[in-house]
Protein backbone atom coordinates (compact mmCIF):
# COMPACT_ATOMS: atom_id res chain seq x y z
CA UNK A 1 0.00 0.00 0.00
CA UNK A 2 1.37 2.92 -0.80
CA UNK A 3 2.00 6.35 1.70
CA UNK A 4 1.30 8.57 -1.17
CA UNK A 5 -1.38 9.19 -3.69
CA UNK A 6 0.75 9.89 -7.17
CA UNK A 7 -0.80 10.54 -10.74
CA UNK A 8 0.58 7.68 -13.14
CA UNK A 9 1.43 8.92 -16.84
CA UNK A 10 -1.89 7.31 -17.36
CA UNK A 11 -4.00 9.60 -15.43
CA UNK A 12 -1.65 12.70 -16.26
CA UNK A 13 -3.54 15.36 -17.85
CA UNK A 14 -3.77 18.94 -18.91
CA UNK A 15 -0.21 20.91 -16.68
CA UNK A 16 0.45 17.83 -15.16
CA UNK A 17 0.66 15.78 -19.26
CA UNK A 18 2.60 18.59 -20.37
CA UNK A 19 5.31 19.05 -17.32
CA UNK A 20 5.86 14.72 -17.23
CA UNK A 21 6.27 15.19 -21.36
CA UNK A 22 8.80 18.15 -20.70
CA UNK A 23 10.48 15.50 -17.68
CA UNK A 24 10.96 13.11 -19.94
CA UNK A 25 12.28 15.22 -23.24
CA UNK A 26 14.83 17.05 -20.93
CA UNK A 27 15.78 14.22 -19.26
CA UNK A 28 15.93 12.40 -22.00
CA UNK A 29 14.22 9.03 -20.43
CA UNK A 30 11.17 7.38 -21.16
CA UNK A 31 9.51 7.11 -17.85
CA UNK A 32 8.60 9.49 -14.51
CA UNK A 33 10.17 8.98 -12.04
CA UNK A 34 8.27 8.84 -8.66
CA UNK A 35 9.25 11.89 -7.47
CA UNK A 36 7.60 13.80 -10.37
CA UNK A 37 4.22 11.79 -9.72
CA UNK A 38 4.64 12.42 -5.94
CA UNK A 39 4.57 16.26 -6.76
CA UNK A 40 1.70 15.71 -9.80
CA UNK A 41 -0.67 15.68 -7.27
CA UNK A 42 -0.71 19.65 -7.03
CA UNK A 43 -0.02 20.84 -10.25
CA UNK A 44 1.17 24.25 -9.93
CA UNK A 45 3.41 22.81 -7.00
CA UNK A 46 4.83 20.41 -9.66
CA UNK A 47 5.18 22.93 -12.06
CA UNK A 48 7.03 25.53 -9.93
CA UNK A 49 9.63 22.59 -9.16
CA UNK A 50 10.57 21.36 -12.13
CA UNK A 51 10.78 24.86 -13.73
CA UNK A 52 13.33 26.10 -10.94
CA UNK A 53 15.31 22.62 -11.60
CA UNK A 54 15.65 23.52 -15.12
CA UNK A 55 16.87 26.76 -14.29
CA UNK A 56 19.16 25.83 -11.54
CA UNK A 57 20.73 23.12 -14.15
CA UNK A 58 21.92 25.17 -16.97
CA UNK A 59 25.24 25.61 -17.79
CA UNK A 60 26.59 28.42 -16.06
CA UNK A 61 29.89 28.21 -13.76
CA UNK A 62 29.31 24.77 -13.53
CA UNK A 63 28.19 22.78 -16.43
CA UNK A 64 25.45 20.14 -16.53
CA UNK A 65 27.43 17.48 -16.15
CA UNK A 66 29.45 18.23 -12.98
CA UNK A 67 26.12 19.76 -11.10
CA UNK A 68 24.43 16.69 -11.92
CA UNK A 69 27.20 14.80 -10.80
CA UNK A 70 27.53 16.69 -7.56
CA UNK A 71 23.77 16.36 -6.61
CA UNK A 72 24.23 12.22 -7.27
CA UNK A 73 27.07 13.25 -4.44
CA UNK A 74 25.07 14.50 -2.19
CA UNK A 75 22.48 11.61 -2.31
CA UNK A 76 25.03 9.19 -1.58
CA UNK A 77 26.49 10.94 1.41
CA UNK A 78 22.97 11.71 2.43
CA UNK A 79 22.41 7.67 2.09
CA UNK A 80 19.33 8.65 -0.17
CA UNK A 81 17.80 5.45 -1.83
CA UNK A 82 15.87 7.25 -3.93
Amino acid sequence: MALLKTVSEQEATGKVREVFNDIKATKEIDFIPNFWQALAINPDHLEATWNKLKVVMQPGKLDKRTKEIIALAVSITNNCVY
